[in-house]
């Protein structure tokens, strides 16, 4: 915004400071920078963090809160408050901004003071200024004054974000004087409590009241539950001193409870400690969750790779006939799929099947070693497992999966019971990633028999339910047949089709509830005040709870600094997205969602090489997200996450001297390297797309093999055997999404 000197009704001085709020902040910058200077004599200079940047462009109360939680600094509050001092419609949120700040920085006295300037000049986000006005007096011993500030949270337009963490605040200012009315306000609210805040304050607040068995039984909740951080180190001390003021009437946890803390280490890969919690249970009374205890013991050796000590422990352990029993025969399973030993893998599973049939273990263990012969292409031994498993566990998850891979190897082995196994398929799981996949082979079996009314009718719905799949894009293919179009879609399939409870998606629509716009409303206030984490926090509550989460979604990923961002909070916001038609929501909607950055250089790169621009889209969006910055885990750099020694290799076809490694950040370095790479790929697979892009994901090396396992009539067939779900799942995406960049830009 440019503002007139002639026409601002300002004081000389206030003017002087507007003026020169990035001044002022750069010389206390540089002030600082010399009083830090070593002198001439010193070595080397330690590493220093700096300061972010003063950001140039036009001057906001925004930008210039963001910059002062950044970097708290004299320089930075000063530029805020004499914003606040020009601008005395937004003086408001900047007190509000002040005050979330200095409660940041543990400056409770001036957060109590910034927030009670506001005297209800905020009303819509009223909430906001009275939880941290009441956590700042709560600090300052002020419990009254904390209950009296929280009453705003009680009435609000829509629920606030701020409601249950201002349950615990309550408590904390309660228990000062009334620690009984404390202990019923957590107990009161307990299942929304954020934790494990809500358990360590509801055992101070039991330990003040002189509920010592209350509060001991609270903190053991937070100790064995949450393991690492503050507040497991805080609930050990209480809990050591509990046990010394209560002696014999100690309450011991419960053995589950006691197992909870070395799970979750174990989950965490925290192995050494996981391993000491493990071994800490053993001189427990006999249980379940001791033996547990013990048979986990060697999962820890299991995990860390050391299978010749894992196997021998297991095989000596005797637990009895117990789940732990079974979950030791899993992981002795696990250890001989390591080690390659079919024999002991059968001779395991057929003990798993006498002892522990209904076990979930048992699920596991058939389902990983089902996935070992799928790996290895062995249909006559990975088939009867996954038939066991969904036929013994028909409600569990992986039923879906398991009665898949049967399925697709029935179709490729041109099994008689095929149609049935797909329409089996489609009807037991419907909502299920392979049910675009099973729609699709009824209808190419249908084709097979020449039933092409079948097959229109199964395309057709195929298209109209998931649009941006896969199946649909190859559904739309073969409805352009001369055969297929000429026949109206069969009763008898249409008939069937009725029967199935396939997902039907809620469409985006451009009118917002109450409740959104109130959302939407509140983040904009907290933006504009340079709470930009407030106002995503609001958004993502209200998707959760009341709102419309898409447009909840589109405001928030509008905000966004970068379309990578913006689309990994439209992926996270609004997950369904890709089962809607895309007439259905808004243009900006899936803009978001599929961006198009770069897009000149892009458009001109694939042009040079022969490449379709969607192509090259579709897998930088599958690749990187169009983050410039992204590096796998792999060393894979850049959009089209190339790999520093494949770079080298291309740079001087791609016209790039002096190649380094860091280059591959520079998105117009990276799309000549990345496009070169897909060219050189695509013709090396005579360019067919889909082992293009499996050889891209997975390497050539493993596609080659792929391709001696079957005959493949069509590309969809190599695709559903490839038995990576990564490698499958990519190559799957990434051409559903060069069609739909097709469809959105063309």
């Amino acid at each position: 915004m440019t503002m007139r000197i002639c026409s601002a009704k300002i004081i000389p001085a206030l003017w002087f400071s507007l003026c020169a709020l990035g001044a002022m902040v750069w010389a206390a910058e540089v002030s600082s920078a010399i009083a830090s200077t070593p002198a001439k004599s010193a070595k080397k200079a330690a590493p220093r963090k700096k300061a972010p940047p003063v950001a140039s462009g036009p001057v906001t109360l925004a930008g210039l809160v963001r910059a002062y939680r950044q970097a708290p600094t004299p320089a930075r509050r000063s530029a805020v408050t004499a914003y606040a001092a020009a601008h005395p419609k937004e003086a408001p949120l900047a007190n509000l901004a002040l005050g979330v700040a200095a409660y940041e920085q543990k400056d409770f006295p001036n957060a109590i003071a910034s927030l009670q300037k506001l005297n209800g000049k905020l009303p819509q986000i009223a909430d906001y200024a009275a939880y941290y006005s009441a956590a700042a007096r709560v600090e300052n011993n002020d419990g009254a004054g904390a209950v009296r500030d929280l009453l705003p949270l009680r009435s609000t337009e829509v629920t606030s974000p701020l409601t249950a963490r201002s349950r615990v605040v309550e408590a904390r200012a309660l228990k000062l004087t009334q620690p009984s009315d404390a202990v019923r306000v957590l107990r009161d609210h307990y299942g929304e409590l954020p934790q494990p805040d809500g358990d360590l304050t509801l055992g101070e607040c039991d330990q003040a009241a002189g509920d010592l068995r209350g509060a001991a039984e609270a903190y053991q909740r937070v100790y064995y539950q949450y393991p690492l951080g503050d507040a497991a180190t805080r609930a050990a001390a209480a809990l050591l001193a509990l046990k010394d003021a209560m002696a014999d009437r100690y309450p011991q946890p419960p053995p589950r409870l006691l197992l909870r803390r070395p799970d979750r280490l174990l989950e965490l890969r925290d192995l050494s400690h996981a391993r000491s919690e493990y071994q800490a249970l053993l001189d427990r009374p006999p249980s379940l969750e001791r033996d547990q205890a013990r048979v986990r013991i060697g999962a820890v050796d299991y995990v860390a790779g050391r299978i010749s000590v894992a196997i021998p422990y297991l095989v000596s352990l005797d637990v009895g006939e117990s789940e732990a029993d079974a979950e030791r025969l899993y992981y002795l399973e696990e250890c001989q799929r390591r080690q390659g030993d079919d024999q002991e893998i059968a001779a395991i599973l057929k003990h798993l099947a006498e002892k522990y049939p209904n076990s979930p273990w048992r699920l596991k263990a058939l389902m990983s070693a089902g996935n070992r012969y799928l790996l290895v292409n062995r249909p006559e031994d990975y088939v009867p497992l996954y038939q066991e498993a969904y036929r013994k566990f028909a409600s569990e998850p992986a039923a879906a999966t398991a009665h898949w891979k049967v399925t697709f190897s029935a179709w490729m082995h041109n099994h008689g019971d095929t149609a049935a196994l797909l329409r089996e398929q489609v009807t037991r799981y419907p909502t299920h990633a392979t049910a675009g996949a099973a729609l699709y082979f009824l209808g190419r079996d249908a084709e097979q028999h020449r039933e092409f009314g079948d097959a229109r009718a199964y395309y057709d719905r195929l298209c109209k339910t998931f649009e941006n799949h896969y199946y649909a894009l190859l559904a739309r293919e073969r409805l352009q047949r001369v055969e297929i179009q000429a026949v109206a879609p069969s009763a008898r399939a249409q008939q069937f089709l009725s029967t199935l409870a396939l997902p039907i998606a809620k469409p985006i629509g451009p009118d917002a509830t109450p409740a959104t716009a109130a959302r939407i409303e509140r983040s904009r206030l907290l933006r504009g005040a340079g709470l930009g984490d407030l106002a995503d926090s609001e958004l993502r509550f209200g998707a959760r709870t009341d709102g419309q989460p898409g447009l909840l979604g589109m405001e928030m990923a509008s905000a966004a600094e970068a379309p990578n961002h913006a689309m990994r909070i439209m992926k996270g916001m609004s997950p369904e997205y890709m089962e809607l038609p895309l007439e259905s929501s808004p243009r900006k909607y899936w803009e978001l969602l599929f961006p198009l950055p770069y897009r000149g250089e892009l458009t001109a790169d694939a042009a040079e090489r022969g490449i379709d621009p969607y192509l090259l889209a579709g897998l930088i969006r599958q690749e990187s997200e169009f983050d410039p910055g992204a590096l796998s885990p792999a060393r894979a750099y850049g959009l089209t996450q190339v790999r520093p020694g494949t770079g080298r290799q291309f740079a001087r076809s791609a016209g790039i001297s002096r190649f380094s490694a860091g280059m591959l950040y520079e998105p117009a370095v990276n799309l000549k390297i990345g496009s070169s790479i897909l060219r050189s790929m695509l013709d090396q697979n005579g360019g067919h797309l889909e082992q293009t892009l499996a050889s891209y994901n997975a390497g050539p090396a493993r596609v080659s093999e792929w391709l001696t396992w079957n005959n493949y009539r069509e590309p969809a067939e190599f695709v559903e055997s490839i038995p990576f779900t990564e490698t499958r799942d990519y190559v799957q995406a990434v051409l559903r999404n060069a069609d739909i960049y097709r469809r959105l830009y063309q």
